[in-house]
């Protein structure tokens, strides 16, 4: 299988995922706002998507998914199968017991989340924390059936079923925020009830695609193993199978290393909270549009090298291994440079095109600008992680990411210290920039000591093709934009539909001048697509 193809599929259905999620920021957006309101909105779902990337996204699916790859290399499918099966035991049972955890202590967490909330947004955040926070569990599983469907190359449906959510949330918005506001019940609310909508939705998706999964089916036949025990024996069984316990083992750091993201993310979220009001909204906008390159290109590539580079690891397979991230890196660099440029020139057309619109108002527009530009100077560095992590958790080395992790967080809020006194909430933005710079080129360095990964020749060549060529698109972008009035534009009757045209002909014609620059220099894409997991 071509895994350009593979990694296609992901970035299609993500793009997917990341236009509705566009949709649905924009009408949160125009409905209210940056406000007290999206600020407790913000920290609510913050709490939930936390600990889904501590124990879904993050943690557990390192360790899982290299764990799962290697059983099915090297055992087979009834192996694997018993092995799903004893890990959703283990899972379901800890998350319930989170589950009810969360919701009493739902008060503390808002405010070791964001303290600086005015007295009405902690009580909301409070109620929508409760509400949302069952939303880990969905999640959790959804964890467990993408790392068995991506184990077996089906990269499709887990990248789909982002889109529900964004569907459900949409659908709250726009028609239960009426609706509640009728019922006396805050509009808001009927946005977190979307979350919780969306995460059933996923999380039933994910499961039937499981289940059509033919060898997994064939091995259920052989075993008497449900998905899920109910009896304390099986329980305790499923804890102390060797397989489960090497998970668990390796989740450890994983689930430091991954901590260490979201401590930074949850310092961040509490300083935001002592600035201006809307400026956690601010960075969560600009947030949303950096989710577009990062996942397109990052998770998509990191969801597609996981499994290969662990079956690669399992044949001992050194050569396969460095090309594969080899490839990987090449991408990486080609596609996300010139999205960071982008980034840097581009910022305050895109925020205004996508947002501007309703109750964003011009200063919410120029606020968000500066937090974009700021998230954009790292944006090489969170792409590049995305494939440099697993080139150590594939081979169950997690140790090393979770020092380096925990270096960069000191560093980064000692850049906080630095930066935001000058540049207010984008300051907070800069430093998450800068230190994934850092914390990518730490994990490069360290990939090539350990001669894990040996860098193909022409690395200098295409260095310098990639920047002369995106020099040709900053100063491309810089051109065409720069004598629109895209802040002052008027919205009404068809102001919207001229920013959103103008806006589109300009990042084709940028792209266009980026690629025809790259061919124009020697450059062969034909490199990039061949690469195969065979």
């Amino acid at each position: 299988m071509s895994l350009l193809r593979s990694a296609s599929t992901v970035s299609l259905f993500t793009l997917l995922s990341r236009v509705t999620g566009l949709v649905r920021e924009l009408l949160i957006a125009a409905t209210f706002g940056a406000s007290a309101m999206t600020d407790a909105f913000n920290v609510a779902f913050r709490i939930p998507n936390l600990l889904r990337r501590l124990f879904a996204e993050g943690a557990f699916s390192q360790a899982f998914v290299p764990v799962l790859s290697a059983t099915k290399a090297r055992d087979g499918d009834v192996a694997t199968r018993d092995l799903i099966a004893r890990v959703a035991t283990v899972l379901f049972w800890i998350l319930l017991v989170t589950c009810v955890c969360g919701v009493v202590a739902a008060p503390l967490l808002v405010w070791l989340m964001a303290s600086g909330l005015p007295s009405k947004g902690l009580d909301a955040a409070t109620v929508m924390t409760r509400i949302m926070f069952p939303y880990i569990a969905f999640m959790s599983l959804c964890a467990l059936a993408s790392g068995v469907l991506n184990t077996y190359k089906r990269f499709a449906v887990p990248a789909f079923t982002p889109v529900l959510l964004n569907v459900a949330m949409i659908a709250a918005a726009w028609l239960g925020t009426p609706w509640f506001h009728s019922l006396g019940i805050e509009p808001m609310y009927a946005v977190a009830v979307g979350v919780m909508a969306g995460g059933v939705m996923q999380l039933g998706v994910q499961l039937w695609a499981v289940r059509r999964i033919t060898a997994l089916h064939d091995a259920a036949l052989q075993t008497k193993n449900t998905a899920v025990s109910w009896r304390w024996g099986q329980i305790r069984a499923a804890w102390r199978d060797a397989g489960t316990q090497n998970i668990l083992t390796l989740m450890l750091p994983a689930l430091l290393g991954v901590s260490v993201a979201q401590i930074s993310l949850l310092i961040n979220t509490q300083i935001a909270s002592h600035l201006a009001v809307g400026s956690v909204s601010w960075l969560g906008y600009a947030d949303r549009l950096m989710e577009f390159p990062t996942a397109m290109l990052g998770v998509a590539l990191g969801v597609v090298l996981i499994p290969v580079l662990s079956a690669a690891h399992a044949k001992k397979d050194t050569l396969a291994y460095s090309r594969l991230l080899d490839w990987g890196l090449r991408l990486v660099v080609v596609l996300s440079v010139p999205c960071a440029v982008a980034l840097g020139v581009f910022a305050k057309p895109l925020v205004a095109s996508l947002y501007h619109y309703g109750a964003f108002t011009q200063t919410d527009a120029q606020q968000t600008t500066l937090a974009l530009a700021s998230y954009g100077v790292g944006l090489l560095g969170l792409v590049a992680i995305k494939v440099l992590a697993p080139g150590y958790y594939a081979s169950q080395n997690i140790k090393t990411p979770v020092k380096i992790a925990v270096a960069v967080l000191v560093m980064t809020q000692l850049l906080n210290l630095v930066f935001v006194p000058i540049f207010a909430h984008a300051g907070l933005a800069l430093s998450i920039g800068v230190g994934a710079l850092v914390n990518a080129l730490w994990l490069l360095v360290g990939l090539v000591r350990s001669k894990v990964y040996q860098p193909l020749a022409g690395w200098g060549k295409l260095l310098l093709q990639v920047v002369i060529a995106s020099s040709v698109l900053g100063f491309a972008l810089w051109w065409l934009s720069g004598y629109l009035p895209w802040l002052e534009w008027p919205t009404k009757p068809y102001g919207a539909w001229l920013r959103l045209g103008s806006l589109f002909s300009i990042i084709v014609m940028g792209a266009a001048a980026y690629f025809a620059m790259l061919l124009l220099s020697g450059f062969k894409l034909k490199a990039l697509f061949k690469h195969s997991d065979r």
